[in-house]
């Protein structure tokens, strides 16, 4: 199990993500939320191997376990951030994925942007939907479930908007066990 005085650092992957200033931007709030350093790899991989192209999408589970042999070190948590349109088998998309109580997680901005469901360009809520999106699936890697408070941001969301009505905070009681987790 990792500790948060054992991670080095959180490391973001861009797959397929050329918005250097939207990782920068994310990069300055996961490390202000997650208190340890955040850096930005230059490292990528090809995605093609995880398509399907029935469904169109990329399989979120095929991108992590890529991840993992991309980066084999357990020192790291790393977050893979992209652009293309996630799914796992059971679901029919999904904002994004993590191991728990792991190392490795993605998020994809596809679905978060307004632009998709035929409202204007919105770069403020982009930027703040990829923001509680990537704490939430961190807080996965860090073993945090979902939680039932709405105020949280491990809170599930099934909806982009559903995710503008929680913050990008941890609750107290999530806050709590991230706080004991890190002290093991």
């Amino acid at each position: 199990m990792h500790t948060l005085q054992n991670i080095l650092h959180i490391c973001l992957l861009p797959l397929s993500f050329p918005d250097h200033e939207l990782l920068t931007e994310l990069s300055s709030v996961l490390g202000e939320i997650f208190r340890i350093p955040v850096v930005i790899s230059n490292k990528h991989f090809s995605l093609e191997d995880g398509k399907d192209y029935v469904r169109n999408q990329y399989n979120s589970t095929w991108i992590l376990a890529q991840i993992l042999e991309q980066f084999p070190e357990d020192s790291y948590k790393i977050l893979g951030v992209t652009t293309v349109d996630l799914y796992v088998p059971v679901l029919t998309y999904v904002f994004g994925e993590a191991q728990l109580d792991g190392t490795a997680a993605v998020v994809s901005i596809h679905r978060l942007r307004d632009e998709l469901y035929g409202l204007p360009k919105n770069p403020q809520k982009l930027q703040e939907r990829l923001e509680k999106e990537a704490i939430h699936e961190l807080g996965h890697t860090f073993g945090l479930i979902h939680c039932s408070q709405p105020q949280c941001v491990m809170y599930t969301s099934t909806y982009a908007e559903e995710i503008d009505f929680k913050p990008k905070y941890f609750c107290h009681s999530c806050l709590q066990e991230l706080s004991a987790k890190s002290k093991k």
